[in-house]
């Protein structure tokens, strides 16, 4: 565990924030404004909290000269008082990675199981968009696979808040419920796995040269959310970069062209992450580092029968309030993996 609180850097993003609000042009694409201002009042937020921690921490430490001893007591309560605020600025330092501040593409993908694992990636999809609403992000479907029976093949959500994709990577890896099928007729006990990978948002102003010959575009009919409207035309649009085989689809937007639009952000993320993964292999053979793949490991798991709880395998942290995690309620269970890595 570690990490750097630099309050100076914060303030500096506070009014880098700040003046481009007092653009008047920022307005023309109010989402991006409102995006900015939530980041702004989330940065506020986050130095009020140290300010406010350090002031009292130096009265309370003034106080300790000339107080006498019956009065120790209360200056100890007060001192215990500000120990949450304390721990929110813990998980702040922890936060201190290139791209732990951006947004983020969060995926979720079903294992084999059919029906079961459908709908255990439909359950994992609802968590995360409920997740999002708890913390004041903001999440949009990308796109969505419904699944032939029930549940769902794939989904994208792009989740936009400071520091979405910090919080939001510890969630990368397979995902296993154990519970009783609610599609199987004799009751029986069934374990599903869900593979979920995120990606940060990048900055579009990173060069990544993408060939159009490189790419296959395909445009089909939407089948998700946004009117049925949407089904009338080939809105919906799937890209693959032909060269690393990453497909990326769309289909929120009404117009094709924004899909298509939306789509290449998306890629040229992935293809930004591949490009960091291959640096950073090579740099670990350099130091002689025997890497293992996190991403095919199992992370935690849901277990609803015959019991109830919900084990981090990374922190060790554990839950027996599963109904709540599912309902969205995952920010301890991603700050203990945190505190560990």
């Amino acid at each position: 565990m570690g990490g750097h609180f630099d309050i100076a850097k914060n303030k500096q993003e506070i009014e880098e924030l700040e003046t481009k609000l007092n653009d008047p042009d920022i307005w023309n694409d109010v989402n991006k404004a409102q995006e900015i201002n939530k980041n702004l009042s989330a940065l506020k937020k986050i130095v009020d909290n140290y300010q406010d921690i350090y002031d009292n921490l130096n009265y309370y430490v003034e106080m300790l000269e000339i107080v006498n001893n019956d009065e120790l007591s209360e200056i100890a309560n007060k001192v215990l008082e500000l120990e949450s605020k304390i721990s929110e600025l813990e998980i702040n330092t922890l936060l201190n990675k290139e791209y732990d501040k951006y947004n983020c593409y969060l995926e979720i993908h079903p294992g084999a199981g059919g029906t079961e694992s459908c709908d255990w990636a439909s359950m994992l999809s609802r968590m995360y968009q409920r997740y999002a609403q708890i913390m004041n992000f903001t999440c949009e479907v990308l796109d969505e696979q419904k699944g032939d029976e029930a549940g769902i093949k794939s989904v994208t959500l792009h989740i936009k808040g400071l520091y979405a994709f910090g919080y939001l990577k510890c969630e990368q890896g397979v995902h296993r419920l154990v519970r009783i099928s609610p599609f199987d007729s004799n009751a029986r006990r069934h374990t599903s796995f869900a593979s979920v990978s995120v990606i940060p948002e990048i900055d579009n102003n990173i060069d990544i040269e993408i060939k159009e010959s490189d790419l296959k575009i395909d445009v089909y009919h939407s089948s998700g959310a946004g009117g049925q409207s949407v089904n009338t035309s080939n809105s919906a649009v799937r890209i693959t970069h032909l060269p690393t085989n990453t497909v990326v689809t769309c289909q929120n937007e009404r117009s094709q062209m924004k899909n298509k639009e939306e789509a290449m952000k998306v890629l040229k993320s992935k293809l930004y992450q591949i490009e960091l993964e291959k640096q950073e292999k090579e740099m670990n053979k350099l130091k002689g580092i025997n890497e293992s793949i996190n991403f095919g490991s199992q992370i935690r798991s849901y277990v609803l029968e015959p019991y109830t709880l919900v084990k981090d395998a990374r922190s060790g942290y554990e839950t027996s309030q599963a109904a709540k995690v599912l309902d969205g309620n995952i920010q301890e269970l991603i700050e203990s993996v945190l505190k560990v890595n």
